[in-house]
């Protein structure tokens, strides 16, 4: 038997795989999902995380055999407590097209958890109309106690940058250390504990189709991230009769209800729909080994894809540790406009196209067609440098980009952590000093 208080036993592999896992010998029906006498009386129940019509290739679900049903529970009421979670679609305040970057997150003073810790910096689309993302922060400082947090709207993305989070799900528990990511699935619910002292990360609510792996083109079969790395949770539950809070974000309001027992009383489950755990450490990069700097999309780790191919809702991107070799190459990041948006974060150490300024806990904002690049001390520093093979280390920044504008929230555009002298970060460039009329260049 698997209860939630012991430590995780070892975890499924393998990203969207079909796994089936029971905490109890002979709780997982065999040979059907939904038989008249289900194992020890517990309930079957279907989480379905696309249309049932889904292709096989793109349909998520997973069966849940747990002590309770979901439905008893009285009805749900508006979240009494001031919260500074927002959804799309974002019109609090007009879309800067300005570069915008932002201190980190303090740390609470008071006992704040993960739900009340959460803030929403931008985002974009409609959580009602499936498609866009919101970009979140959270500083907690105790962990969920007696409560339990999901979100109807998407699913969601958690990078942690400062403590260890326990991650208990209705499916099992994920341990979730900084430079790890989380992936929890929309209507999955979930307590966040703390684990070694006050924490802090990022989360992208993904109101989209489901994140998937990036197809590998003229790469081949192998690189980025390997499918096997994605670790998902045994089956591991609580049997406690006490009330418990359940807040879910619905159409973007937060919702709450009561329960007399736990909500993670799943016995067994068996699907291909559950949170999974991948260590960011485990990237493949693929880079140049002969000249120029390559596209930031050979770093993608996950895509949420649009209607248009090859242009995701949002997607999932990391600038991990790595070899540079290019020969006669500006080696950090050009300058340049895109389509895209990009939220930029920093999990670890320092980025290699910003001096300073940019601070782990910290963030970006770059929308479409704002044009952004290097400061001037980095790129002072790579002209300057002796092109020998190099390796960055002691890093790790990250990039959620949607082909939609991020707006930012009033709370983010409002923050004293909003830095004002953004922009003077790109003073200080010389004038390029073109041949006199008549003179060779040279």
């Amino acid at each position: 038997m698997t209860d939630i208080s012991q430590a995780p036993a070892a975890m499924l592999t393998g990203f969207a795989n079909h796994h089936a896992t029971e905490a109890v010998a002979g709780a997982l029906p065999i040979g059907r999902n939904s038989p008249q006498h289900v194992p020890f009386g517990l309930y079957a129940e279907q989480l379905s995380g696309s249309a049932f019509t889904a292709p096989r290739a793109e349909n998520r679900h997973s069966w849940l055999y747990r002590m309770r049903p979901t439905t008893a529970h009285a009805p749900f009421h508006p979240y009494a407590r001031q919260s500074r979670l927002r959804s799309g679609p974002f019109d609090e305040v007009p879309p800067s097209p300005n570069r915008l970057r932002w201190d980190p997150l303090p740390l609470p003073s008071e006992p704040v958890d993960f739900i009340d810790g959460l803030a929403t910096y931008a985002g974009n689309g409609d959580a009602a109309n499936g498609m866009g993302c919101g970009i979140h922060l959270y500083a907690a400082n105790r962990s969920m106690e007696h409560r339990a947090f999901f979100s109807a709207d998407g699913e969601m993305l958690i990078l942690p940058q400062r403590g260890t989070l326990r991650i208990v799900t209705e499916m099992g528990v994920l341990r979730l250390a900084p430079l790890e990511m989380a992936l929890i699935p929309r209507g999955v619910r979930f307590r966040v504990e703390l684990v070694d002292g006050p924490a802090r990360g990022y989360v992208c609510e993904n109101y989209g189709a489901p994140f998937r792996l990036p197809e590998l083109g003229p790469i081949g079969s192998n690189g980025l991230a390997n499918p096997r790395d994605f670790e998902a949770p045994v089956a591991a539950f609580e049997d406690v009769e006490a009330p418990f809070e359940i807040v879910q974000k619905f159409s973007g309001a937060l919702w709450t209800t009561t329960l007399d027992h736990s909500p993670f009383d799943v016995v067994a489950w068996h699907g291909n729909l559950a949170p999974v755990r991948y260590d960011l450490r485990r990237f493949n990069s693929i880079g140049s080994v002969s000249y120029d700097h390559p596209d930031p999309s050979i770093f993608t780790v996950l895509t949420s894809p649009s209607d248009t191919p090859g242009t995701a809702y949002v997607d999932f991107v990391i600038f991990p540790p790595r070899w540079m070799v290019a020969e006669e190459t500006f080696r950090p990041p050009w300058f340049h406009r895109n389509i895209m948006s990009e939220y930029m974060g920093l999990l670890h150490g320092a980025y290699e196209a910003k001096a300073g300024g940019f601070v782990p806990g910290g963030a970006s904002l770059h929308n479409c067609m704002s044009g952004h690049g290097p400061d001037a001390a980095s790129y002072r520093q790579a002209v300057a440098a002796e092109l020998a093979p190099h390796k960055i280390e002691d890093s790790m920044a990250f990039m959620f980009e949607s082909r939609h504008v991020l707006r930012p929230t009033r709370w983010a555009m409002e923050t004293p952590l909003l830095q004002a002298d953004y922009d003077d970060c790109w003073s200080g460039f010389a004038r390029a000093r073109l041949p006199a009329h008549g003179e060779d260049a040279a």
